[in-house]
């Protein structure tokens, strides 16, 4: 083996460390989620915590990240969603209809969603095997998916092309009312003020 110094200056911009042996990750998991990795964007979960007002969206989107196999499918059923999260199926039917409205996650049938693969998407999982079944690693690469999605003119437009544009302006139009609408209560505050100090 070469000496540190001489591997130093083969490669320059690389840091070189005897300083410890790297530790496994530690990660959560169960026998029905094994290492269960999504990747997810950033500034989907920035926009999504200001555009939701009412917290069961936000509640459903997490639990179809957490329920992801790979390729960002969701195999869901409403009544399984409404048990998990201890709401009415009814309740759990508008919150979809408005993820949904968003693109966010499509329908593919009944109990199986896909998740937009820009927002949140697990690549790969692996599945412990059995005495009668070898274990497996699943991997689906996005831009598979993706061009999948794309091809699917009974798709709607938000789903094929994605954009959280619509949501950050909805933000603003949003902050712009109630800055108009506390405006309003303190000129109304103000001039009941005058009318008293008046008689």
């Amino acid at each position: 083996m070469e000496d540190l110094d001489s591997v130093a200056r083969r490669y320059p911009r690389r840091k070189l460390s005897l300083s410890g042996e790297r530790k496994p990750m530690e990660v959560y998991d169960t026998p029905e989620r094994p290492k269960a990795f999504s990747m997810d964007s950033l500034e989907f979960f920035f926009l999504i915590a200001q555009y939701f007002r009412e917290a069961l969206p936000l509640r459903l989107i997490l639990l179809m990240i957490a329920c992801q196999k790979a390729g960002g499918q969701i195999r869901l059923t409403q009544e399984e969603m409404a048990t998990v999260l201890d709401v009415p199926r009814s309740k759990i039917n508008e919150a979809l209809q408005e993820i949904r409205g968003h693109g966010i996650a499509f329908k593919v049938r009944r109990g199986l969603y896909q998740f937009n693969p820009p927002y949140s998407y697990r690549v790969a999982e692996f599945i412990p095997g059995t005495e009668l079944v070898e274990a497996e690693y699943v991997q689906v690469d996005q831009d598979k998916t993706i061009a999948k999605i794309r091809r699917d003119e009974n798709l709607p437009d938000l789903v094929r092309f994605p954009s959280l544009e619509h949501m950050r302006e909805a933000i603003e139009e949003l902050r712009k009312k109630r800055a108009e609408e506390r405006a309003a209560r303190r000129l109304a505050r103000a001039q009941r003020q005058e009318e008293g100090s008046a008689q």
